[in-house]
């Protein structure tokens, strides 16, 4: 039987009991005993089955609490893992911009530095050619005037 069988036979045995006066019933202590005995060993069952739901639903949730947990994890992974990655590449932009920006200084100087070379080379060359003109002018006109010679 039941627990709840029992407790309805139970409750059955209270009502059939004989009414005396003032609010007291007179029922048979033995068979509430034989019920009460039978519920007792009819209980662990019913106990059993009630810790087992129990542990069931604590195992379950411990499982879900468990896997919820490796599922954040894993979230907060991937988002270390992104930050990280965007990380490296403004860095790299970064960096890509300093190389950039030293580079385009650089090559200014290295023009500076070629423009000034050569304008050094044509001044020199300048400076050159006008000594050389001015030689060329001077051979120039000493043919054009003789030099008298000793013998007249």
């Amino acid at each position: 039987m039941s627990v709840e069988e029992l407790l309805e036979e139970f409750e059955e045995v209270l009502d059939g009991g004989m009414k005396l006066p003032g609010k007291r019933t007179l029922i048979d202590a033995e068979r509430i005993r034989e019920l009460v005995d039978d519920i007792r060993l009819n209980l662990p069952a019913e106990f059993k089955q009630a810790k087992n739901i129990v542990n069931d639903r604590t195992e379950i949730i411990t499982s879900a609490k468990t896997e919820a947990d490796e599922i954040i994890k894993r979230a907060n992974e991937k988002a270390n893992q992104m930050i990280a990655s965007e990380e490296i590449t403004r860095l790299a932009e970064e960096k890509a911009r300093e190389i950039i920006a030293a580079a385009q200084g650089k090559s200014r100087e290295m023009r500076k530095a070629a423009q000034d070379f050569v304008d050094d080379l044509m001044q020199r060359a300048d400076e050159g050619l006008t000594l050389n003109l001015a030689e060329v002018r001077k051979a120039r006109a000493s043919l054009k005037h003789p030099i008298p010679s000793e013998n007249n």
